[in-house]
């Protein structure tokens, strides 16, 4: 059997997510479907990074087995089939043992903010037309780079073993049309992203302290935190693997 990495990216505003789920469309299924409809076999995926329904993707992955020796050619005949919404960037061949998911050493995410009504934006960037202190923000984000346990930025109901996360950057960049949230680690919780986002927004609207913003992650608690901000903000930017890894 021959093991080959698909890099794909996605506009998540018609998908319910990326993993494959009963009676629902993903990005998993349709990718399953095009390379089934290529390659006249099934096969299955295994995806490197969740995401929810409505989140984007600049680069994402899924490994997949297979008897054919596949050529290049593959990825145009997946993007003939795949709709407009989702494409294929490249195909990879790696060695049996190469895992997507337990393989990536780190994931980045932004989270894009406009506070002007622009039509073209409204299913890919939050509009929140408030008038933001972006000093204190920018010293939230800092302070996340010191914590390990991020329990009270993850959804409720999760299944992992460690709330425990790295994260290599957090900042906020400021634009003329709005802000865009950056955040890099080694692994992220369900919903954490956003959390993060919604949560450090009320300490931009002055409705927390930093010092607050301190407390509810040292309180472990996510009752205490907000999620309240929407998917389409948010987007998957990269998948990070050891250098050398793609060879």
């Amino acid at each position: 059997m021959n093991r080959y990495f698909i890099e794909v990216t996605y506009r998540g505003t018609n998908y319910a997510g990326f993993q494959k789920q009963e009676n629902a469309h993903t990005v998993q299924a349709e990718v399953e479907a095009a390379l089934a409809t290529v390659l006249r076999s099934g096969v299955q995926l295994t995806g490197s990074s969740r995401t929810d329904a409505g989140v984007h993707a600049l680069q994402n992955y899924f490994h997949f087995d297979t008897g054919l020796e596949l050529k290049d050619r593959l990825v145009y005949n997946l993007n003939a089939v795949l709709p407009g919404d989702l494409a294929v960037n490249r195909l990879v061949k790696m060695p049996d043992a190469a895992h997507c998911r337990f393989d990536a050493v780190g994931r980045a995410y932004r989270y894009h903010i406009y506070r002007h009504k622009q039509p073209f934006l409204q299913d890919r960037a939050y509009f929140f037309p408030y008038t933001l202190d972006y000093t204190r923000m920018a010293e939230a984000a800092a302070l996340l780079l010191d914590y390990r346990d991020f329990t009270s930025f993850s959804k409720r109901n999760t299944q992992v073993k460690t709330f425990h996360c790295t994260l290599s950057e957090s900042r906020w960049e400021v634009g003329d049309t709005g802000c865009q949230y950056v955040v890099r680690g080694n692994r992220f919780l369900r919903g954490m992203v956003r959390a993060l986002t919604a949560t450090m927004l009320k300490v931009g609207r002055g409705k927390m302290s930093v010092a607050d913003f301190c407390g509810v992650i040292e309180a472990r608690d996510c009752t205490l935190a907000d999620f309240a901000v929407p998917a389409h903000g948010l987007f998957l930017e990269q998948v990070e693997y050891p250098d050398g890894y793609f060879g």
